[in-house]
């Protein structure tokens, strides 16, 4: 049942529809008879109102034109309204012409153009008189505030902004470097001038904040902008970027918020083919490894989209895993979550597993992935990344696993370190090791901003504590994505492949490290070099200036979708592959580090070890 305040409103938007059709007829027949309705055209006006009325509700009604606030009206109303009167006016001339009305030609022409005109115009007097009481007596309690970008979404923000009674923000001027709007006005607000004026502008007016309205600005756009407030020493945030407007409902003023240092790459959206990963995901059940990590956990966010029948979290790390199933119940209540705890290097805790929740697709994620580290620790990657990997394909393939992705990285092409080798060994196995008709790939991508002990936060703890900021080599390269981009691409990967094919997701172009600092320091508010000083540590062993997606060996292939590609590289038997695993059992037991090395290097003959690496950067 309705709330008495919904009867009310309803009635009350009857009434004036009501009103507007009367007033619309009369005026109709005033106007056709200049002023002066002789007796006998009086009964034809009350025989067409008969008629005009209850047609024109019917309309209304239908066209659910009762259910749109007048307060919010938009365009779209105003059409709607329009056809309801050309529809509701056709109908009863239709009737009229039946029953011999009499009502003259013309009134019926007169008639729908002043219906038009009155149910619109009251519409859009309630809006700008609601707008105005709103804004009224609220200007001076709101922040002076520049919009940077007199494009659509400019506009649009500052639509969104005037229909938000919380919102703090009083727009005084726009900013843009077209210089051919300069001076322009949108929506009685002007155009003052272009970025680099920006500080006489922020001066001029008492501005608080700048609103970055360019959701398709490239990452060098975004960082110029940010160099211009940061020289005007004002602060500014951001709308959403075109990756967040496409999963958003449009309000670009909720979307507010900080600008982050993703923004700065201007990555292009990733466009998925939800359909085909609905098909694989839907109904079926997920198991996901590592999944308390960067990767592992976006990947369950990522799935849970999907409504898939239960999803798995499998992980070592409690703590992570609590807060990961705490936030996936929240957000899915609905799903059939589940967290698990153990180590993929636990033969027997991976067939439990399997036996009981019998999964039909497997996200290999987990793995140690930091290289100086795993260059001190040969033993325990080998153990996690190449005998953890090979534990899982077994427990897959035993217990009737049909489709498994294990999570690859840049470094195992060429890898020039422990942890790049290890995840070549890895790729190597899950490809050799596929059961008949199984369906297990690897798909390979760079770093990604912000994930457990990445640079990124590396760098904002530095610039917390004042600096330095230490870059390890000036022309340090390494490519970039986020992660939710990144999981979006493998669950999309994962509907493409056959059985054993190393995919690879379009990274964009590398980022110096050194660039990337500058920006840091920059969304910090601070400028690089006089406020955070930036230092140059040397590289690492293990470490390549330049990270690679493919090696020379393997022919890249393009795919049906854009970033998505694979290599056709060569393989190694089956039987291959098991005298090595082999030998690196034997020599991890032995800890037997040069043995194992050089086991290391006969497999993967395109590894180059630290030693030699870091010998060759030098000259």
């Amino acid at each position: 049942m309705a709330s008495g305040s919904a009867l009310v409103r309803s009635a009350s938007v009857y009434t004036i529809e009501i009103a507007t059709i009367l007033i619309a007829a009369l005026l109709a027949f005033l106007l056709r008879f200049d002023f002066s309705i002789s007796g006998i055209y009086v009964k034809v006006l009350r025989v067409a109102i008969a008629v005009w009325v209850p047609v024109k509700l019917i309309s209304f009604k239908m066209l659910e034109l009762d259910k749109r606030w007048a307060r919010y009206v938009s365009l779209t109303d105003l059409v709607r309204l329009s056809l309801s009167n050309i529809i509701g006016s056709a109908v009863s001339l239709v009737i009229l012409l039946i029953i011999q009305s009499g009502v003259p030609k013309s009134v019926y022409a007169i008639d729908l153009l002043l219906s038009i005109t009155l149910t619109a115009g009251v519409r859009v007097c309630v809006r700008v008189a609601g707008e105005t009481l709103r804004n009224r007596g609220r200007t001076e309690t709101r922040k002076p505030t520049l919009i940077y970008g007199a494009g659509n979404a400019g506009a649009m923000l500052l639509r969104d902004l005037r229909r938000d009674p919380a919102a703090a923000y009083n727009i005084c001027g726009f900013i843009d470097d077209d210089p051919s709007k300069a001076g322009l006005v949108l929506d009685s607000v002007r155009v003052l001038g272009s970025g680099a004026k920006l500080p006489h502008i922020v001066e001029k007016h008492s501005v608080s904040l700048v609103l970055i309205a360019l959701p398709s600005a490239s990452g060098p756009q975004v960082k110029k902008i940010l160099e211009y407030c940061t020289a005007a020493s004002v602060p500014y945030k951001t709308i959403p970027g075109l990756a967040e407007l496409l999963n958003d409902d449009g309000d670009l003023a909720r979307g507010i918020r900080d600008v982050a240092v993703e923004d700065l790459l201007g990555r292009v959206p990733v466009i998925l083919e939800t359909g085909r990963i609905s098909a694989k995901l839907r109904g079926r059940t997920i198991l996901v490894t590592g999944a308390a990590g960067s990767i592992g956990s976006e990947i369950c966010r990522q799935v849970a989209k999907f409504a898939p029948g239960a999803l798995i979290a499998f992980d070592i790390a409690e703590s992570p895993a609590f807060h990961l199933h705490r936030e996936i119940v929240q957000k899915f209540p609905d799903l059939r979550f589940q967290v698990e705890i153990g180590s993929i290097q636990n033969v027997q805790r991976l067939a439990d597993l399997m036996e009981k929740y019998r999964p039909s697709v497997v996200f290999h994620a987990a793995a140690y992935k930091h290289v100086p580290l795993m260059e001190r620790h040969i033993f325990e990657a080998i153990e996690n990344n190449v005998f953890g990997t090979f534990n899982v394909v077994e427990a897959a393939r035993r217990h009737g696993v049909s489709e498994f992705v294990m999570i690859s990285s840049d470094k195992a092409v060429r890898p020039a370190n422990i942890m790049g080798a290890t995840k070549r060994v890895a790729e190597l196995v899950v490809r050799a090791f596929q059961p008949e008709g199984g369906t297990y790939v690897s798909v390979r991508f760079g770093n990604v901003l912000g994930s457990n002990g990445s640079v990124v936060p590396i760098f904002k703890e530095q610039i917390a504590r004042g600096g330095p900021v230490t870059v390890t080599h000036p022309e340090m390269r390494r490519y970039f994505m986020t992660i939710p981009e990144a999981c979006q691409l493998v669950l999309q990967a994962s509907t493409m492949g056959r059985g054993g094919e190393v995919f690879v997701l379009d990274m964009g172009e590398p980022v110096r490290i050194v660039d990337l600092a500058h920006n840091l320091i920059l969304l910090s508010g601070l400028r690089p070099e006089v406020d955070i000083r930036i230092e140059f540590s040397g590289v690492r062993p293990g470490e390549k200036l330049y990270e690679e997606l493919n090696g020379m060996e393997e022919g890249l292939l393009g795919t049906h979708h854009q970033k998505i590609s694979v290599f056709a590289g060569a393989t190694r038997p089956r039987a291959d592959i098991e005298l090595h695993l082999k030998e690196f059992r034997r020599h991890c037991a032995n800890r037997d580090r040069e043995a194992l090395l050089r086991e290391l290097k006969s497999l993967v003959t395109e590894y180059m070890p630290a030693e030699t690496t870091a010998s060759a950067q030098t000259h």
